[in-house]
Formats: structure tokens, C-alpha cells, sequence
């Protein structure tokens, strides 16, 4: 029986990165053999294990046959007989099949270390058509290693473009694709995602509502980009900046969907385009079954983001109607997320990257000092119920009336 380190583990290390998990391919070695070792048996589709003592993640070397559509058709055959370059021959891209011997010895059947000198992402074996969610992942992966410059390498890409006109992607359900898009939004360059799945044409046929964005016009006057596709790719480089939570990054994506579906005679203005943008963030989130969290979020900053960026022209009755219909009140935590959003749509303009924002400074110090007027024991004993909620709304309404007056008189002193 022989165990060798394998996948994002040994990658990782060769490229100097924290590894974060280990994962082992044991060869030689029998389901039987692994019970007796005092190994604990996880897997469901095949055989995986936990060791008994680091409780790190031991499979048997397995070899996978297509047998139908889809990315569960394989039929799995594990056995002490499969060597480990057949395991490693199984894998999506050639930097996830590497391995590591017990003597330190590098085991690279397939030039993986030499595309991590390249910084290039290639596939395998044209083994790779046979399961849609690699397009997901390469995609994902781009978005990860964009920093260290990776790129896709064109025969893989013109290999992904191949299983999106075969329809592969049609295979793919609701929850891996969301498993797999939820881990992108975590990447440094979360956009790098959705670039790679419009390359290969395959953001049509999972996210028609972004794709549909590119070729839309804007006004040039607010966006120089034009382009509502890129537009939306860049302000999700911004949120990315921003804020590392993907419910964030999520909204900043989403918030301009409604623009897809202007008429073309109304270009490049988009009035309405708030609302449109909110029913097709609540269909995309029922086709994907999206965590409420990301559902409820997206629809916030989608509705709300042109009354963000318009925050100083605002009456502050206007200002404190906003904050209670976006629930700043119960849900401060979510207003400070929708607020990181609006910014980054903001900054995702070309040439406007670093322009101050100060809208969402100023709203969250409206929304602090509102909150902070509470009726008084008094007012609570003289008044009745629809009574206390007037005087609380007038009260609240004067306090951000009195915050827009001191930030207007230390703006007119700096200067």
C-alpha cells in the first residue's frame, strides 16, 4: 500500500500559497484493508476515508467511466490494481494532477508543474468534455489565479466552447451551478468567473440575464464604458475590492439586470429599470434556489441604488422613507452591505475607480443617529400608538435634517 498527497494541496505548495486541506490517493490497497487501520469510511460514491488520527481525507485510486448524461453519469471502478497516474489521469486540469510521495518525490505524469511556470490552465485528457461542471470550475479556478496571471489555455477554452454547443451545460443543476458560483464570489477576482464562462459561450445558457447585459448601452456622460455588460463586470472587480463577503459582491453583480430588457428606442436611457431589475433577480434566485440572504440583498441595492447615489440631493424626509422601507433600522448589518454595493456600482466606471463616495458615509451616520432617537418614557405615557410612531418619524426626520446641515458647513469650511 502506497499514500500520496494529492491535487490543490500539492499545487498550492509548488506555488508558495498556505495549503488549506490535504487530500490522499492510496494505492495498492483494498476497502477491507483501510477498515482494519482503524480508517473511518465517508464516501457514498466511492470509497473516501478519514484517518483515524489527522482525519484528513484518503481515497482509493479509482478510475471513472461515462456512462450517462450529465455530471453524475460515471460509473466509478476502485480497486488495488489502479495505478496512481490512472487516478491522476481522471483530474480536470493538469495543476490539480500532480502528486506527492511519502519521500518528497514530485509524481507529474501530465506537465502540471510545467503550466504552473506558465501560469496556464489546461485540461487533462480530452476526458474533460465528459463532465459540464470542469467548465465551472476552470471558470472558477481563472478567478482565483488571475493574480498570479493564469490564463485558460486556448485549447481548453475552444474544448469548453465545444461542450456548450453540444448543450453539456444543460445537464448542470441548480445547486451545483450555485455551489460553484458561491465559491467564485469568494475569489480575489471574482469577475474572472464570468468573463471565462462568456469566452466559452457558456454564461448564455446559465446566466442569460448577465449575459443578455453585453451590448446595451448607457449614457456615456455617467458611463464612459457604455457597455452595460462591462459595466457590471467592473463593478464587481469594485465590490471585490470592497468587501471580501460574496452576498455583497452577489448584489453589486445583479443590480443592474433590468437594463437588459429596456426597449431598444428608449437607449441608452434605462428609466424604470430598478423594478424591471428586481423581478429578474427574484427569478433567478427561484431557478437557483439562492439563500434568502443573497435574494433579499440583491433586491435592496437593485431597487434602491439610484436613491444611494442621489443621497445629497435628497429631502431628509425622502432619506429617512428610504431607510425604513429598506429596513436600515432592524437590519443594519444588510444596510452596510447594500451601501458597500451601491459604491461599488459607483466606482465601476471607467476612469471613476477612485472617486470618493461619500453617500455611504453620510447614510449610515443618517441611519446611526436616527436609530438613536427613541421616544421617551413621557412621550410613551401622553401619546398612543400611531401617535408616538408620528412624532418618532418627525423627530428622526429633523435629526438627519440637522446632520445634512453640519456635513454642508464642514464641506463649506474645507474648502
Amino acid at each position: 500500500m502506497q499514500v500520496y498527497l494529492v491535487g490543490g494541496a500539492v499545487r498550492d505548495a509548488l506555488l508558495g500559497l498556505a495549503v488549506k486541506e490535504r487530500d490522499w490517493v492510496v494505492v495498492g490497497a483494498t476497502r477491507e484493508e483501510l477498515l482494519r487501520g482503524n480508517f473511518r469510511e465517508v464516501g457514498r460514491d466511492f470509497p473516501v476515508f478519514l484517518h483515524p488520527e489527522t482525519h484528513e481525507e484518503h481515497a482509493l485510486a479509482r478510475l471513472e467511466r461515462k456512462v450517462s448524461p450529465g455530471y453524475r453519469g460515471f460509473a466509478v471502478e476502485f480497486g488495488p490494481e489502479v495505478t496512481l497516474e490512472e487516478d491522476l489521469a481522471r483530474r480536470d486540469l493538469t495543476i490539480n494532477a500532480m502528486a506527492r510521495a511519502a519521500d518528497g518525490t514530485l509524481i507529474d505524469p501530465f506537465g502540471g508543474g510545467r503550466d504552473l511556470e506558465a501560469r496556464v490552465l489546461r485540461h487533462v485528457s480530452p476526458a474533460f468534455a465528459e463532465d459540464p461542471v470542469r467548465i465551472l470550475r476552470v471558470a472558477r479556478f481563472a478567478a482565483r489565479f488571475a493574480p498570479l496571471g493564469f490564463q485558460v489555455a486556448p485549447a481548453t477554452l475552444a474544448l469548453m466552447r465545444v461542450m456548450v454547443e453540444r448543450r453539456e451545460v444543460d445537464a448542470l443543476v441548480p445547486e451545483r451551478v450555485w455551489q460553484e458560483t458561491e465559491k467564485a464570489l469568494r475569489e480575489p477576482q471574482a469577475a474572472e468567473f464570468f468573463r471565462v464562462l462568456r469566452a466559452c459561450g457558456a454564461l448564455q445558457p446559465i446566466y442569460p440575464e448577465i449575459d443578455a447585459l453585453f451590448g446595451v448601452p448607457q449614457p456615456a456622460q455617467w458611463h464612459p464604458e457604455i457597455d452595460t455588460g462591462l459595466h457590471t463586470l467592473m463593478v464587481l472587480d469594485q465590490a471585490a475590492l470592497l468587501s471580501p463577503e460574496p452576498v455583497v459582491r452577489f448584489a453589486a453583480l445583479v443590480h443592474d439586470l433590468g437594463k437588459a430588457t429596456t426597449p431598444h428606442d428608449e437607449w441608452p436611457s434605462h428609466r424604470g429599470h430598478e423594478e424591471r431589475s428586481v423581478s429578474l433577480i427574484e427569478a433567478l434566485a427561484n431557478r437557483l434556489r439562492l439563500p434568502g440572504e443573497y435574494r433579499d440583498l440583491a433586491v435592496i441595492v437593485a431597487r434602491y441604488h439610484g436613491i444611494v447615489h442621489r443621497a445629497f440631493e435628497l429631502k431628509p424626509a425622502t432619506i429617512l422613507e428610504f431607510l425604513e422601507r429598506a429596513d436600515a433600522f432592524r437590519r443594519p448589518e444588510r444596510f452596510a452591505q447594500a451601501l458597500l454595493a451601491c459604491e461599488a456600482d459607483s466606482r465601476g466606471r471607467t476612469g471613476l475607480e477612485n472617486v470618493p463616495y461619500p453617500q455611504r458615509e453620510y447614510l449610515q451616520a443618517a441611519r446611526a443617529a436616527a436609530a438613536a432617537i427613541k421616544p421617551s418614557t413621557e412621550e410613551i405615557t401622553a401619546l398612543s400608538g400611531a401617535k408616538i410612531a408620528e412624532h418618532l418619524h418627525r423627530r428622526r426626520a429633523q435629526t438627519i435634517a440637522e446632520l445634512r446641515q453640519r456635513s454642508a458647513a464642514n464641506d463649506h469650511s474645507a474648502r
